[in-house]
């Protein structure tokens, strides 16, 4: 099996995983009133799953990227030698 293939393979099981995941999710609570004191800003501030798509497609483009300069760098050694 070819490293293309096994990008494709991959890259179709990760989106098949992340987009049931976006959809099996349960509905938030409903909101609770303030009993007093100030939250932090920020700090009930969580990943949603957009922002974890983003990371994982920025990844998954990343490597790719580093795959090809990779190949690329292997192809240039083997026609010098």
């Amino acid at each position: 099996m070819n490293m293309k293939k096994i990008l494709n393979i991959l890259f179709i099981v990760l989106f098949a995983v992340l987009s049931t995941g976006v959809i099996a999710q349960p509905p938030p609570p409903p909101p609770t009133p303030d009993v007093g004191g100030n939250k932090p800003i920020g700090a009930s501030g969580s990943i949603d799953n957009g922002t974890l798509l983003l990371i994982s497609l920025a990844g998954l483009y990343g490597g790719k990227k580093v795959h090809s300069l990779w190949q690329n760098k292997k192809k240039v050694k083997t026609q010098i030698v």
